[in-house]
């Protein structure tokens, strides 16, 4: 009985606490401390370099937009000299978990042949290029390189050709395909060295080689694709490793938004 009397007397609620006051008051100081907000000339620079991180990070290995400058893939995508050309959304993820296919819109950096004629957008200053460059690891300017796209064909290991008396591009001996091309022709078609059929001039028979793919613009008279490189080292074919995403829609202008369809050209 007296233990449980002196225990019952240590607990007594009403008996005063004379340290709970002062434990209170000294813990309502450290949370004022606690609460200083952080000053605006620190939190504005982390969160612009924390947004200019986001943006490097998606554009590195999710994907970014490009602007179409010319007309070669009409009238799947809008662009010519001097307008306003269509806004593309090209995304990486695709290809992370499956390898490109014939019918995939692509956009992809150029070999040597395809890079003759391209000039640097980059200012001669060395600081002013070098803040260029800075700039387009998190989007604010264009990459300096000649990005290009294009339709991709056939694969490596395939073979692509269009000669005299066929129906359209042969791929192994099969016509792929053409109904998002654009009809008519833009450009006339000399019929003693090609024929609408071919989009143009006879090419092949050519073998792509493994881990590349033969490219070509929906606007087959006015694109200079694959088979206008068909005599350098890789026979006109992109490798795969030059690829930088799956064309997946059109965001701007507002008319024109809408998805990019990858046909199953080949049947």
């Amino acid at each position: 009985m007296s233990d449980f009397s002196s225990a019952s007397n240590a607990e007594d609620p009403t008996q005063p606490d004379s340290g709970a006051g002062s434990r209170r008051g000294r813990g309502a100081g450290k949370s004022k401390k606690e609460s200083t907000p952080t000053p605006w000339y620190i939190e504005i620079p982390v969160v612009v370099v924390l947004t200019l991180a986001l943006i490097f990070v998606l554009q590195t290995f999710v994907g970014r937009m490009y602007m179409i400058p010319s007309g070669s893939m009409e009238p799947t995508l809008h662009g010519c000299e001097g307008c306003t050309g269509d806004r593309i959304l090209v995304e990486k993820v695709s290809y992370y978990f499956s390898d490109p296919e014939p019918g995939d819109v692509v956009v992809f950096k150029g070999t040597d042949s395809w890079n003759v004629g391209f000039t640097t957008q980059r200012s001669e200053n060395s600081v002013i290029r070098g803040l260029q460059n800075l700039g387009s690891y998190v989007g604010l300017v264009a990459p300096d390189e000649n990005d290009l796209v294009k339709r991709i064909i056939a694969e490596g290991g395939q073979t692509v050709s269009c000669q005299e008396g066929d129906p359209g591009i042969m791929v192994d001996g099969k016509e792929v395909d053409d109904s998002y091309t654009l009809q008519p022709a833009q450009y006339p078609i000399d019929e003693t060295s090609g024929s609408t059929e071919c989009g143009g001039n006879y090419f092949g028979p050519i073998t792509v080689p493994e881990g590349n793919y033969f490219m070509m613009g929906d606007n087959r008279t006015n694109s200079m694709d694959s088979r206008y490189h068909l005599g350098d080292q890789y026979q006109g074919t992109i490798p795969e490793e030059n690829i930088k995403g799956k064309v997946q829609a059109i965001v701007l202008p507002f008319s024109r938004i809408g998805g990019v369809a990858d046909y199953d050209i080949q049947g």
